[in-house]
């Protein structure tokens, strides 16, 4: 999206429509203690423009995981190992560090291409890599606005779209279809 928040608005019921699932982790958040495990599916929407790995309509997966020692190995092994359940042993993860406003740090992460192996084709539009989407450590500032304490809990978020997911699996080159 232009902005993360562009979304749509719809006049005749007053309805603002979602552009991300991550709201319902600080609700999961604020109705528990520690620990916490959740997976949020639902749609979202968001004005993109339309092209062959963007729709303005998709459904997102969100994770939360909060307990005592959770670290960014936690983080990178839940993908790595869904990475490699998905699309097979031989499947690579990367992360690359990005910014997202609620985990610090933060990464984005990308799966080899199953299609090719990685040493690119139209699939992976020649890059060897299809990127999947973020994740982070929750900031301990939000563990303080949920009554956590820091010091005590760490967490992570991951999220991702089911279409993107899909158009990986079964190697898809076109979200339309």
């Amino acid at each position: 999206a232009r902005d993360i928040q562009d979304t749509f608005y719809l006049l005749q019921k007053s309805w603002l429509l979602r552009t991300q699932t991550s709201p319902m982790q600080i609700h999961a958040m604020e109705s528990q203690q520690p620990p916490v495990r959740v997976i949020v599916p639902g749609k979202c929407y968001r004005k993109d423009a339309i092209d062959a790995s963007h729709y303005y309509t998709f459904i997102q997966v969100e994770g939360l995981f909060v307990d005592k020692n959770v670290s960014m190995t936690d983080l990178k092994g839940t993908i790595t190992t869904f990475a490699k359940k998905l699309l097979g042993p031989d499947v690579k993860v990367r992360f690359r560090p990005h910014f997202f406003p609620f985990t610090e740090p933060s990464v984005e992460y990308d799966f080899s291409c199953p299609r090719c192996g990685g040493k690119g084709c139209s699939l992976c539009k020649g890059s060897g890599w299809l990127e999947i989407s973020g994740a982070g450590m929750v900031d301990p500032q939000v563990f303080k606005a949920v009554g956590y304490d820091p010091d005590i809990y760490q967490g992570y978020a991951f999220g991702m779209g089911v279409e993107r997911v899909t158009m990986v699996k079964f190697g898809i080159d076109d979200i339309r279809l």
